[in-house]
């Protein structure tokens, strides 16, 4: 029993290191980009793993090339209407799936299902020519709106409804209230961990969203992902600058995560419901 419990532990402690070192493989691109930004700029080709002399140079050189602070600002704009839209959308499309039982219910499922599996590329052309007609190229709100409804939402909160008390909601239908008043005053107070999870995700894949945004906003470096490209010309990369505006572009999604993540621990280990 000695033997067996000590082979435990060493197993135990073998998949703790080999989680620590995959973890310290995955922080250190994001160490790297902090790291070369904090360089001076004449040591920014620099292999050292740790820079030295700090210097703030490549961060002041950033904000004085582009309007940083306004393209965060806009970049944070359009992905947290982007991620509420989806949200808003999504919620009452998988409660309906999940709640009600109606004629051809597998069939708009399955149907959902085949949306998710087609590439956003595939409908990116004609999505550009309704928004050419409806004249929101080169503005935010063309950006967001072909984005609103998202297949993946309504899938994950579906799963999560799947499995919530029909108990709670025979309740709510015996007190008089209707559907909709069940949604938002039963079903979205037990289910604010799954939000706040699917929020968080939808909101970093708007964040990281580079090529829509390219085709939408051509002649504008509005948002934070296409400022990154006016450092990098024919000439070179100006890798200082770039590093300090990709580090400044990381801050708002971990400031994100640090404020939800008991929400999103929440959402995985109890499947949603408090």
């Amino acid at each position: 029993m000695r033997g067996h419990g000590g082979s435990g532990r060493i197993e135990r402690a073998a998949g703790h290191a080999a989680l620590g070192l995959l973890g310290l493989a995955c922080l250190f691109p994001i160490y790297w980009i902090y790291a070369t930004s904090l360089r001076a700029p004449g040591d920014v080709h620099d292999l050292s793993p740790l820079p030295w002399p700090l210097s703030l140079d490549n961060y002041s050189d950033a904000l004085a090339k582009n309007d940083v602070a306004g393209m965060l600002l806009n970049t944070t704009v359009m992905a947290a209407l982007s991620a509420l839209g989806q949200l808003l959308v999504a919620l009452p499309a998988a409660y309906a799936f999940a709640a009600w039982r109606f004629r051809g219910r597998g069939l708009a499922h399955l149907a959902f299902v085949g949306t998710w599996l087609v590439p956003f590329q595939v409908a990116m052309l004609p999505n550009y020519a309704l928004l050419a007609r409806l004249g929101l190229l080169e503005t935010l709100a063309g950006v967001i709106v072909p984005n609103l409804c998202s297949a993946l939402g309504v899938l994950l909160l579906r799963e999560h409804l799947m499995s919530f008390p029909r108990e709670l909601l025979d309740a709510a239908r015996m007190d008089g209230r209707s559907s909709w008043g069940t949604l938002w005053t039963v079903v979205v107070p037990n289910l604010r961990p799954a939000l706040a999870a699917l929020g968080i995700l939808l909101f970093i894949t708007s964040w990281n969203e580079y090529f829509w945004p390219a085709m939408v906003l051509q002649r504008s470096n509005s948002v934070i992902q296409l400022g990154l490209r006016s450092f990098m010309g024919t000439e070179g990369t100006d890798w200082g600058p770039l590093m300090a505006t990709a580090g400044l572009a990381g801050l708002p999604v971990l400031v994100l995560y640090v404020f939800l993540q008991r929400h999103i621990v929440n959402a995985f280990v109890r499947s949603g419901l408090k």
